[in-house]
């Protein structure tokens, strides 16, 4: 029998409050202080778990602080959402990525169409 707290969360949704934690603050954070800022309950091995693979993957940094280190984004919100979507595009590379490029093109929302093409040729906004 297990309770609400005990189930397993998916890890995008760990990353996604660390993250937010650290976009929030001006400063590096230790995990012990991402902890107390995201105030979900999880424990401090968890959250240095979290951000750990975080800087194995090269979305966040760290610094010598004390015994440990301190953790700030490598990126903004936005640049993290470009990363995901080349990784994405990378992820397989037997693909068409004139089809795959294509039809991502064709799913977007009509304002969202126009301002990719004013980005492509070059217009200022």
């Amino acid at each position: 029998m297990s309770n609400a707290k005990d189930e397993r969360r998916p890890a995008g949704e760990l990353e996604a409050a660390v993250m937010a934690a650290l976009w929030a603050a001006d400063v590096p954070l230790t995990p012990g202080r991402v902890q107390t800022e995201i105030a979900s309950g999880l424990a401090r091995t968890t959250v240095s778990t979290i951000l750990s693979r975080l800087y194995d993957k090269g979305i966040v940094g760290r610094r010598p602080q004390g015994r440990g280190y301190a953790y700030y984004p490598e990126q903004d919100a936005a640049g993290l959402t470009a990363r995901r979507m080349h990784s994405e595009l990378d992820r397989d590379r037997n693909s068409d990525r004139e089809t795959v490029l294509a039809r991502f093109v064709a799913q977007l929302k009509r304002d969202d169409e126009q301002l990719l093409r004013h980005l492509l040729e070059g217009d200022e906004r």
